[in-house]
C-alpha cells in the first residue's frame, strides 16, 4: 500500500505545484495513483491525444546500488548482462509503484525555471524528467501516436494509443454490457480513442454572441493552449433601469437553484428563491413576477417520472394550476425549465400556450443516469433565449437520467418546435451514443414555443455559465461563458 515517509514532502509538493500553477508553467498534471506511472501517463495521453516517449533511466538507476561505469576491460566489457535481470526489476517496479506522486507536464524551455522551484521547495531529490509528448506529425498520421518506454538507448515497450485505450477502457465496457443498455456500451466503447474524433470544439458563427460583428471563431480542443484565440462574449444590456422580479422555481431534491440565480442576477434581474410551498401556502405568487424557471437536480429523488410528480402537484392543485395557467397566459411574462424542470415545464404543455406538441421525456436509451459534458447546437427557433446565437455550438453540461424525448406518450415530432440538439464532435446532428446522451430523435434536447416566451431544456447552461466551470473550454476562464447569452437576452427582451 502506499505510505507517507515525511508528510512535509507532501505539503511542499503542494505548494511547489500552487507556485508553478501562479506562473502558468503547467500544462498538465495528473497524480501516481492506481496502476502507477505507467497508467498514469497512459491517461494523460489519452485526454491530450498525443504520443508519449518515457525514459526510465534515471528511475531505474537511483538507489538500485548499480554502478553505470562501463568500462571496456575485464568482467566491466559484460556490462548489461550483468545487472540485466535487475535493471528489468527496477523498471517494473519504477512503471507500476502506486506510491505517492505526480506526473507534470511542462514546456521544454523552461525546464529549468521548473527545477529550479521543485529545489526552493525541498524536492529536488524526488523530482526526474521522465521523457516527453511525441505528437503525430499531422491529423492523418494520428493514428501513428504511440506510448514508448525507452531505457539504456532502447525502446522496451511501443504500443498505439487507440489500442491502449481500448484495453484501458475494457471494464468499465464489460460492466456496462451487463448493466446498461449493451447496445450504447458497445458505442462509448468502440468511440474510446477513435482517431478520427476532434475532440470536443466551440463554434461560433460570425457576429453570433455578441452586439459587434466579429470574426468567426473556432476553438478546438486538440488546438495548443498556448496560442491566443479570438472569441466572442456576450456584452450586457447597455443600461438597467430596473431589475425584473424572477422565480427561481425548486422542489424537493432540486439543487442547481443557486447558479440560475446567480446567472440571472449577473445579467440584470432580481432572483427570488421560490419554494413550491412558498405557493401552495400563499407566500409568494407568480402573478408578481415577471419569469419563472423551474430548476434541475433531483426532484421528487428522480423516482417515477421527478419532473412529472413535480407537474402533478400543480396539475392536482386547482388553485395552484390557475395561477400558473394565468401567468403562461400573459404575454409580458417567460419561462424556463432546466433538467428536472424541463420534465415538469413538458408535463404543463397544455396550459402553456404553444406548447401542445412538446414531448414527454422519459428514461434515457442508454437506460443508466448521465452526467457528462455534452456538445450541442443551438438551432434557429423563436426561442427569446437563443436570440442571435442560432449555429452556434459549445459543450454543455448534461445530468440526467430521464432526458429521451419521447413523442410515444405526448407531443407532435413534426411540430415540436426545436431550439437545440446534441451533436458529435465533427458538428453533425446524432443520435449515437455517448455523444447523445439520452438518444432522442434527431439530437432534439431542447424545444420551445411559436412566440418564444416558454423554452423547456435538458442540459444545465447554468452549471456552465462561466468558462471555468467546462471541464474543457479552450477560452478565458475568468470570462463569462458564451452560455451566459441566454440570461442577457431573457433582460433584452423585457426591455
Amino acid at each position: 500500500m502506499p505510505d507517507l515517509d515525511d508528510a512535509k514532502d507532501l505539503v511542499n509538493l503542494v505548494h511547489a505545484v500552487n507556485a508553478l500553477r501562479a506562473q502558468g508553467k503547467i500544462l498538465a498534471y495528473h497524480d501516481r495513483s492506481d496502476g502507477g506511472l505507467l497508467a498514469t501517463v497512459a491517461e494523460m495521453a489519452f485526454a491530450g491525444r498525443v504520443g508519449v516517449s518515457l525514459n526510465v533511466d534515471m528511475l531505474v538507476t537511483e538507489g538500485d546500488g548499480i554502478s553505470d561505469s562501463r568500462m571496456d576491460v575485464g568482467d566491466s566489457k559484460n556490462w548489461a548482462g550483468q545487472v540485466g535481470a535487475r535493471r528489468e526489476e527496477l523498471t517494473l517496479k519504477a512503471l507500476f509503484s502506486e506510491e505517492l506522486g505526480v506526473v507534470l507536464q511542462v514546456r521544454t524551455a523552461e525546464r529549468s525555471e521548473v527545477m529550479a522551484t521543485l529545489r526552493e521547495h525541498g524536492l529536488s531529490a524526488h523530482s526526474h524528467f521522465i521523457g516527453k509528448t511525441r505528437p503525430a506529425s499531422s491529423e492523418i498520421d494520428a493514428g501513428k501516436n504511440e506510448l514508448q518506454i525507452w531505457r539504456d538507448a532502447k525502446a522496451i515497450f511501443k504500443a498505439p494509443l487507440a489500442d491502449l485505450h481500448q484495453v484501458w477502457d475494457a471494464v468499465s465496457w464489460k460492466i456496462c454490457q451487463q448493466r446498461d443498455n449493451p447496445a450504447c456500451a458497445d458505442a462509448e466503447h468502440a468511440a474510446a480513442g477513435a482517431l478520427a474524433d476532434p475532440g470536443l470544439h466551440i463554434y461560433l458563427p460570425q457576429g453570433k454572441g455578441s452586439e459587434s460583428n466579429q470574426p468567426l471563431a473556432l476553438v478546438e480542443s486538440t488546438q495548443d493552449a498556448t496560442k491566443s484565440v479570438a472569441y466572442l462574449t456576450p456584452a450586457s444590456p447597455a443600461l438597467l433601469l430596473s431589475r425584473p422580479r424572477v422565480a427561481v422555481l425548486r422542489e424537493q431534491g432540486v439543487n442547481s437553484h443557486v447558479e440560475m440565480a446567480y446567472a440571472f442576477t449577473e445579467a440584470g434581474f432580481e432572483a427570488f428563491d421560490v419554494h413550491m410551498t412558498d405557493l401552495q401556502t400563499g407566500r409568494a405568487n407568480l402573478a408578481d413576477f415577471k419569469g419563472v424557471v423551474a430548476c434541475g437536480g433531483f426532484s421528487y429523488g428522480d423516482t417515477l417520472g421527478a419532473g412529472i410528480g413535480w407537474a402533478r402537484s400543480i396539475t392536482f392543485n386547482p388553485a395552484l394550476a390557475d395561477q400558473f395557467k394565468a401567468f403562461f397566459g400573459r404575454t409580458d411574462t417567460f419561462g424556463l425549465g432546466v433538467c428536472n424542470g424541463c420534465q415538469m415545464f413538458a408535463e404543463l404543455a397544455d396550459i402553456i400556450p404553444g406548447a401542445q406538441d412538446w414531448p414527454r421525456f422519459t428514461t434515457n436509451q442508454s437506460e443508466r443516469f448521465e452526467a457528462r459534458l455534452s456538445m450541442v447546437e443551438v438551432l434557429e427557433s423563436p426561442s427569446l433565449f437563443f436570440a442571435g446565437m442560432a449555429g452556434t455550438r459549445l459543450p454543455i453540461a448534461v445530468a440526467h437520467g430521464e432526458g429521451y424525448a419521447n413523442f410515444k406518450y405526448r407531443g407532435n415530432a413534426a411540430k415540436a418546435i426545436a431550439a437545440m440538439r446534441f451533436t458529435d464532435n465533427t458538428g453533425a446532428a446524432t443520435e449515437a451514443y455517448p455523444f447523445n446522451p439520452n438518444g432522442s430523435p434527431g439530437g432534439l434536447t431542447a424545444v420551445t414555443t411559436a412566440d418564444g416566451r416558454f423554452t423547456a431544456m435538458m442540459p444545465h447552461p447554468e452549471r456552465v455559465f462561466r468558462n471555468i466551470q467546462m471541464s474543457w473550454s479552450g477560452l478565458d476562464a475568468d470570462a463569462h461563458s458564451p452560455w451566459m447569452q441566454l440570461w442577457h437576452n431573457a433582460r433584452r427582451w423585457v426591455g
